[in-house]
C-alpha cells in the first residue's frame, strides 16, 4: 500500500491563496501579465498622470477634511448651513437633470430625425456652454431675469433662477448622449411598427424608447454629477442666500473666506461622494446594458 504522504511526481499541489499553480509545482503569473497595445510603459505613464492630477489632489482634500479627525469632519458636513446647502445643490440638480433629460432627447431627436431652416446653427448652438465661460453665462442670464429685466421676469436669488442658469450648462450632456444612438438607430423596424398599426407613441414607447434609455440615463447623470458641483453660471444669479439659493460649492467659497478650510474640504468631500456614486452606478449600468446587448446577438 502506498502512503499518501508520498505523493507521485505527477500530482498537483493544493494552491494557495490567490497564486495559480502548474502541474509542474511552478506558480503561473499570468494573470499578472500586461497585454494591449501600450505596453507596460503607457500603463505606467496613464497611471502616474492620473495620480497626479486627479488620486493626490483627492486624497489631500480628503486628508484635509479628517484633520480633526472624524468627529470634526461630521460636525462640519452636520452642520445645519451645509446640510442646507447640500440639499439645496442635489434638489436643484435633480430637477435640472430631469429637466434636460426631457428637453435634451427632443432637442436630440429634432436634430437628427427634422430638417429645417439654420439646423447647422443650431447644433453647433448646442456646444456653447462648453465653450462659454460659465460667470458669462450667470451675467446673461442675471441681465435677463434679474431686477432689471427687459421681460419682466425676475428670477434673481430664487431656486427658479437656480435651475435656469444650471440647465443652461447641462444641457449639451444629454443631447450629445442621445444624438449619436439616434442616428445610427434602426429605422426599419420603427417603420414595420408604424405599418402594423402602431400610432407613434407606441412605437417611441415600445421600439425607440428602449434604445435611448441607456443614453438618456448616461446624459441625465453626467448633467446631475456636474450640476452639483457647478459654481459659475449660479453666482450671480442665485444670490447666495443661506438656506434658499446657497449652492453647496457657494458654501464651500464662504468657508475658505472665513478661514474655516477644513469645513470646506468636508463638504467638498461630500460632493465627491456623490458625485463619484453617481458615475459610478451609470457606468455599471452601461456595463449591464452592453452585456445584455452581447447576449441579444
Amino acid at each position: 500500500m502506498t502512503d499518501s504522504s508520498t505523493a507521485g511526481d505527477g500530482a498537483a499541489p493544493v494552491s494557495g491563496g490567490s497564486q495559480k499553480v502548474s502541474p509542474a509545482g511552478r506558480v503561473n503569473w499570468s494573470w499578472l501579465r500586461v497585454t494591449g497595445s501600450v505596453g507596460p510603459l503607457g500603463i505606467a505613464t496613464a497611471v502616474l498622470w492620473l495620480s497626479i492630477i486627479v488620486l493626490l489632489p483627492l486624497a489631500a482634500l480628503t486628508v484635509t477634511s479628517f484633520d480633526e479627525g472624524w468627529s470634526g469632519f461630521w460636525s462640519a458636513v452636520t452642520a445645519p448651513a451645509a446640510l442646507d446647502s447640500l440639499r439645496i445643490t442635489v434638489f436643484v440638480s435633480v430637477v435640472v437633470a430631469v429637466i434636460n433629460v426631457v428637453m435634451g432627447t427632443l432637442i436630440a431627436w429634432v436634430l437628427v430625425r427634422d430638417e429645417f431652416p439654420g439646423k447647422s446653427i443650431v447644433n453647433a448652438l448646442i456646444d456653447l456652454p462648453f465653450a462659454l465661460p460659465t460667470i458669462v453665462a450667470s451675467i446673461v442670464l442675471l441681465s435677463l431675469y434679474g431686477p432689471q429685466s427687459p421681460i419682466d421676469i425676475h428670477l434673481n436669488a430664487t431656486q427658479p433662477g437656480l435651475i435656469v442658469a444650471l440647465a443652461f450648462v447641462t444641457l449639451p450632456f444629454v443631447v450629445r448622449s442621445v444624438q449619436p444612438v439616434l442616428i445610427e438607430a434602426d429605422r426599419e423596424v420603427e417603420q414595420a411598427a408604424l405599418s402594423l398599426g402602431a400610432n407613434n407613441w407606441t412605437t417611441f414607447r415600445r421600439i425607440v424608447l428602449p434604445t435611448l434609455a441607456p443614453a438618456i440615463i448616461s446624459g441625465g447623470g453626467l448633467a446631475f454629477a456636474r450640476a452639483i458641483g457647478e459654481y459659475g453660471s449660479v453666482v450671480l444669479i442665485g444670490g447666495a442666500i443661506p438656506r434658499k439659493t446657497e449652492m453647496a460649492s457657494q458654501y464651500i467659497q464662504k468657508q475658505i473666506e472665513i478661514d474655516r478650510p477644513i469645513n470646506a474640504a468636508a463638504v467638498s468631500v461630500a460632493l465627491l461622494v456623490i458625485s463619484f456614486a453617481t458615475l459610478l452606478v451609470l457606468r455599471l449600468l452601461a456595463e449591464r446594458s452592453v452585456r445584455k446587448e452581447q447576449e441579444t446577438r
